[in-house]
């Protein structure tokens, strides 16, 4: 089967990155993107793409116009193509069977009925969207109930696992490519079409093949994971800041045992965005629909420590600034959930900040990338607050040292580079007295922070100014 033209449904985060180093790597393709959005559609043609991530633009622009377009046009991109990728959102359900755990496919459903009311020629269609097991059995049941005569559809599953700020070497050089499908003569000739594709720049032996629902269960599963190891040494560091020691010693210590590993291992206010949180509830409520309340307890447990620890550290910053944050100006370093993307979506920034407002703290935020309208958005969430709060506590500033002025504490909610390389003597001459730093990434240089007269918290360790000003554990 040779794949001349590829269509992809849905221009996000996914969608968007992974066709333009498609198109990029295979001149000899057209790729189209297509969308219901004319807006992101206009931006993804634009100087000013949708989404930041460091070279993403580099490699649009090299393709852009000659083998790599963006369109609204989805009926007549459909038809033309002979492999299609669906790469919609399946947020988690906010409502019905299944709220709160459940992947929400609606949107999956709303793709296969479009291509299958207007397809007339036989497809590969390829789910990209991270869906529950067997999400691909029933796109199939919809193209095989609605199909016209003499057009045949091959489903595969072929999962993404990037990671946001490094999505497009992740793209360039994965560590592996999985494409499940059909175990059928018609199937396996799908899959090598697919690894034909990714053949022109990722070598053989990285292109895994396998079921269909291996393929699926193999992306949760590897979410869960790392969404386990993240929440595990957060447990770490809560028993760290109890007993005096060091979780950067520990996470050290236990990482150089080649059984475990070090990455991923990083103590933090926890994690967020698109994937680990959903991923794992749609874990959850599979394990649950399959009664298995065991397993389904397991992965529950990883959600809730996360959750904790984001309590935990607001409630540590409460502490510390004397059991009440009520009309104090915090600073709020960072609204994105991980440097370098712009993406908000559970950013753990963002449960701090309502934490502090339900507290009347003054938050004053700055990030170097979040839109400022996307963080009032995501502060009005009626799950979050209301705007009549947001407008009386919360300022959206464009400078760092403005965001500082006049604060009682700075709080490090995203691990951006530039926070590293402040003048904070600067920013401890114009905050109030005593300055707190609390440093929920554990990025700066803690002893120059108290060599300058702050009081530095931060996660998986207790610290405090002895004689010299030497920074140590304090002693249970």
């Amino acid at each position: 089967m040779k794949i001349t033209k590829i269509c992809c449904i849905g221009a996000g985060y996914v969608g968007g990155p992974s066709c333009a180093v498609i198109a990029h790597k295979c001149p000899d393709v057209t790729v189209t993107v297509v969308d219901l959005s004319q807006e992101r559609i206009d931006q993804w043609n634009s100087d000013n793409l949708p989404i930041f991530e460091p070279g993403l633009e580099e490699v649009v622009k090299s393709c852009r116009g000659k083998n790599l377009f963006f369109s609204t046009e989805i009926d007549k991109t459909i038809i033309e193509a002979e492999l299609i990728i669906i790469s919609v959102n399946t947020p988690t359900k906010t409502y019905g069977l299944g709220k709160g755990r459940a992947a929400d496919l609606k949107y999956i459903e709303s793709a296969a009925r479009k291509i299958a009311e207007v397809s007339t020629s036989s497809k590969v269609v390829v789910e990209k969207s991270t869906v529950p097991v067997k999400a691909a059995e029933s796109v199939n049941n919809i193209l095989s109930a609605n199909h016209k005569h003499g057009v045949r559809y091959q489903v595969l599953s072929n999962p993404e696992f990037l990671a946001e700020g490094t999505a497009i070497s992740d793209l360039l050089f994965p560590d592996r490519v999985l494409i499940g499908g059909p175990q059928t003569p018609e199937g396996r000739e799908a899959i090598d079409a697919l690894s034909w594709v990714y053949q022109h720049w990722i070598p053989m032996e990285k292109i895994i093949t396998m079921n269909t629902w291996s393929s699926e269960l193999s992306k949760l599963a590897a979410n869960a994971f790392l969404a386990q190891r993240i929440s595990s040494i957060n447990a770490m560091s809560a028993i760290c800041e109890a007993t005096g020691a060091d979780v950067s010693e520990v996470s050290h210590a236990i990482g150089t045992d080649t059984r475990i590993g070090a990455r991923f291992l990083q103590a933090s206010i926890g994690f967020g965005g698109s994937c680990f949180q959903k991923d794992v509830l749609n874990l959850v409520y599979l394990s649950e629909c399959l009664n298995l309340p065991e397993v389904a307890a397991y992965w529950q447990q990883v959600i809730e420590m996360n959750e904790y620890q984001k309590r935990r550290f607001a409630n540590r910053i409460i502490s510390a600034l004397f059991n009440t944050v009520a009309n104090k100006k915090i600073a709020i370093f960072g609204f994105a959930f991980k440097k370098d993307t712009a993406d908000t979506r559970e950013t753990p920034s963002l449960y701090i900040c309502k934490y502090l407002m339900e507290e009347a703290a003054l938050v004053s935020i700055y990030d170097p990338k979040v839109d400022h309208k996307q963080i009032v958005s995501d502060l009005t969430d009626p799950a979050v607050s209301d705007k009549e709060t947001v407008d009386k506590l919360v300022t959206i500033t464009t400078d760092p040292y403005e965001a500082a002025k006049g604060a009682h504490a700075i709080v490090i909610c995203t691990e951006w580079d530039e926070f590293k390389t402040y003048n904070y003597q600067r920013i401890y001459d114009s905050m109030l007295k005593p300055a707190f730093i609390f440093d929920g990434r554990m990025i700066l240089d803690h002893q120059s922070l108290l060599e300058l007269g702050y009081h530095v918290e931060t996660v998986g360790r207790r610290l405090v100014r002895n004689s010299v000003n030497r920074l140590q554990a304090m002693p249970k």
